[in-house]
C-alpha cells in the first residue's frame, strides 16, 4: 500500500490546512478522529478555519478552549458532541434538508479546500471504501481540492457508490482502531406500546424508513409476522438484522433497487458492521439519492417513521429544537414524510411518547417560543403515542385538536381541551 498511496504521519497530513480554509469532516461511525485531533493541535498556527459536517462521533475538541479560537463549526446537523458549541459563539447551524446538502458543495455555495475522511485499505484495483458513511461524504470528496484519508482495516467494505480510488487521495494516514459503535438500550414499556401501535400500520410488502433508537427498535420487534418488507432509508441500525435473518425483509416488492437494502449511512454494533462488510444485499448511496422525494415515492407502501420533540394542536411538528435551543437538525424527516405521502399506499408516521421524561406534555397548545417547524401541519398524517394513533390527513384544525388530545397523556388532556376551546371556539 505504501507504494500506491502517499503515506504520511497524521501531523504531516494536517499540515496542509491553512488559515481561512473550509474543511469537511466525514461523520457518524466513520469520523476520522486521528486527523481531527491532530488538526486541533495546530490551533496556534491557524485562524478562521471553518468546519462543515453533519453528525460526528468522538470528542469535538475544535469547539473547546483553546482550540475554538482557531476553528468555527458550520453544522448541517447537531449531535450531542457539538450541541453546546453550536448554541454558543463557537458554532452555527444550517437549517437544510439532508437531500439538499450536496448542493452546498456541487454548486460552490460552500467550496471545500480539504476533506478529512476514513476509508478501507484499497482493493486490488486501487479502490477504497467510504465504509458506512456515504451520505454527504461522496459529494464532498468529489469537490474538495485536497482529500486526506485515514486508512483503516476495520472499515467495512460497502457495496454501492461509496468508493474512492487511491489516485484521488492526496495524503493517507494509516490507523488501526475500531470504528465508532452505537448501542441502543432496551425499549421501555411506553416505547414498546408505541412500537405495537406503529407496527399495526405497516402492511406486508411495505418499504420502510426509520432511524436509530428505542422506538424504531420497538417497531421492528413487532414485525416478526410481517412479510416481504423492504428498506429504503437514510440510515439503519442493528434492529433490522433479526428481520433479515428470518426472511421478513426481502425487498422483493420494491420498485427501486428491488431486493436491496438502500441507505446512505449506518451506525450500530460490530455485528452490524460485520453484516454490512462486503455484502451485496446492502447498497450505500449518497443522501442526495436516498432522500430524494422523487425516488422515494416510486417504491410502494413507503412507511416513514420519524419522531418529534413536540407537536402543537394544529399538527405542526418540531423535531430539531427545544424552543430556541438547537438540539439536532432538520435531517431527512421532511424528505421521507413527503416521499411516503406520495407513495402508492404510503404512510408517513410521527411516533413519540406522550410526554417527556421530565413530565412535560409533547402535545402542546403552541410550540415553544423560538421553536423550529420541522414538518408543517399540511405534511403531517399519522401521529402515534402510547395511547394510540390518529390520522390528521384531511382533518380541519378543530378536528386535529380533538384527535391529538385523544392520544395525549391523560394528565394533560383537560388543560389541552381548555386551550383548544379558547383557540378554536370548541
Amino acid at each position: 500500500m505504501a507504494n500506491d498511496l502517499k503515506i504520511v504521519s497524521a501531523k504531516e497530513a494536517v499540515s496542509i490546512v491553512k488559515s481561512n480554509d473550509k474543511i469537511f469532516f466525514q461523520g457518524a461511525a466513520m469520523t476520522p478522529n486521528v486527523l481531527i485531533d491532530n488538526l486541533c493541535e495546530r490551533y496556534e498556527d491557524l485562524t478562521n478555519v471553518e468546519i462543515i459536517q453533519i453528525h460526528t462521533h468522538g470528542q469535538a475538541k475544535y469547539l473547546e478552549a483553546p482550540y475554538s479560537n482557531s476553528f468555527k463549526l458550520i453544522s448541517c446537523f447537531v449531535g450531542n458532541n457539538v450541541r453546546k458549541g453550536v448554541n454558543t459563539n463557537n458554532g452555527d447551524y444550517v437549517p437544510i434538508f439532508l437531500s439538499e446538502i450536496h448542493w452546498l458543495f456541487r454548486r460552490g455555495i460552500y467550496p471545500l479546500d480539504v476533506a478529512f475522511i476514513q476509508v478501507s485499505p484499497p482493493d486490488k484495483h486501487g479502490y477504497c471504501s467510504l465504509g458506512v458513511s456515504v451520505d454527504i461524504t461522496l459529494p464532498a470528496i468529489q469537490t474538495a481540492k485536497v482529500v486526506v484519508a485515514q486508512i483503516n482495516p476495520n472499515v467495512p467494505r460497502t457495496h454501492g457508490d461509496g468508493i474512492i480510488h487511491i489516485k484521488n487521495i492526496d495524503y493517507a494516514v494509516e490507523v488501526n482502531s475500531p470504528i465508532h459503535e452505537s448501542i441502543t438500550g432496551t425499549p421501555s414499556e411506553i416505547e414498546s406500546q408505541i412500537g405495537k401501535h406503529v407496527a399495526e400500520l405497516i402492511d406486508d410488502g411495505a418499504t420502510l424508513q426509520m432511524g436509530i433508537g428505542n422506538i424504531p427498535n420497538a417497531v421492528l420487534h413487532n414485525l416478526t409476522n410481517h412479510k416481504r418488507l423492504g428498506i429504503h432509508t437514510e440510515m439503519f441500525s442493528d434492529g433490522i438484522l433479526p428481520l433479515v435473518e428470518k426472511g421478513i425483509i426481502t425487498g422483493e416488492e420494491k420498485e427501486i433497487k428491488t431486493g436491496k437494502i438502500v441507505t446512505c449511512f449506518a451506525v450500530g454494533s460490530q455485528k452490524l458492521y460485520d453484516f454490512i462488510d462486503d455484502n451485496p444485499l446492502v447498497h450505500f448511496k449518497e443522501a442526495g439519492y436516498t432522500n430524494d422525494t422523487s425516488i422515494i415515492k416510486l417504491n410502494p407502501k413507503v412507511t416513514a417513521i420519524n419522531s418529534a420533540i413536540e407537536i402543537d394542536l394544529t399538527g405542526q411538528v418540531c423535531a430539531d429544537t427545544i424552543g430556541k435551543y438547537q438540539y439536532s437538525g432538520v435531517g431527512g424527516q421532511m424528505d421521507f414524510i413527503r416521499g411516503a405521502s406520495l407513495s402508492k399506499e404510503g404512510k408517513a408516521i410521527i411516533a413519540m411518547p406522550s410526554m417527556t421524561p421530565k413530565g412535560i406534555s409533547k402535545i402542546t397548545p403552541f410550540l415553544k417560543e423560538g421553536a423550529g417547524v420541522t414538518t408543517t401541519r399540511a405534511h403531517v398524517h399519522y401521529v402515534a403515542t402510547e395511547y394510540g394513533v390518529v390520522n390528521l390527513f384531511g382533518k380541519s384544525l378543530k378536528q386535529r385538536a380533538k384527535a391529538l388530545i385523544s392520544i395525549a397523556h391523560p394528565n394533560f388532556r383537560e388543560e389541552l381541551e381548555r386551550e383548544a376551546a379558547k383557540r378554536f371556539s370548541l
